[in-house]
């Protein structure tokens, strides 16, 4: 039986949201038993013609349909786009009416984090937006709890809907202390939802 794991699937045009979707891997990763599988989805282009390669030249490799339907739990991230998600994310979760047709997500637990470059950029509103989906889906979402010690510390990134990332303007700024533990922080807490549930579901 393989591995159980948590799909960290992310969008990033500029590279902040996949170095957030790196914190949460490692969160994720310090639980037993539990492991991480990082993939990205190609960008949205205007031409008629499909021409992105199935696998990038560097990076995460592009997230299929399978790694969606065998996920113990799932994180999805994205920046930032006027306080939504970017396209390229909600499209490829626009073509996931099968998995919604057969219930391959109910009851899976799932968290959303993104990166703004502006402070005050729609990190909230972004983080909500990618919820919808999900709990279309019958996923179980979960944020950060205030128990979370970072969240008293933060002075960017960092809210109860999940973890986000100031980026700044040119998209350069380092993920700070707080931001990276509390990635972390819901990356350990999504694993061991999922590590639970998946007991519960085998006991009964």
């Amino acid at each position: 039986m393989s591995q159980a794991y948590v799909l960290v699937l992310y969008y990033s045009r500029q590279g902040a949201t996949r170095e957030l979707a790196e914190q949460l891997v490692a969160g994720v990763e310090e639980i037993d038993g539990m492991s991480a599988r990082l993939r990205t989805v190609p960008p949205v282009s205007a031409e008629c013609e499909a021409v992105a390669p199935e696998i990038p030249d560097d990076g995460p490799v592009y997230v299929s349909e399978d790694d969606l339907r065998h996920c113990s739990a799932l994180a999805l991230g994205s920046p930032t786009r006027f306080g939504n998600m970017a396209a390229p994310l909600k499209y490829f979760l626009d073509s996931t009416s099968t998995l919604w047709l057969n219930g391959a997500l109910v009851d899976k637990p799932a968290a959303v984090f993104t990166s703004t470059s502006s402070i005050h950029g729609g990190q909230e509103s972004t983080l909500l937006s990618m919820m919808l989906p999900l709990l279309h889906h019958g996923m179980v979402l979960t944020g950060i709890p205030y128990s979370a010690d970072a969240m008293f510390q933060t002075r960017s990134g960092g809210t109860p809907y999940g973890a986000s990332h100031f980026a700044g303007p040119d998209s350069n700024r380092a993920i700070d202390e707080q931001e990276g533990e509390l990635a972390r922080f819901q990356g350990r807490r999504l694993a061991r939802l999922a590590k639970t549930l998946a007991s519960s579901s085998t006991e009964r």
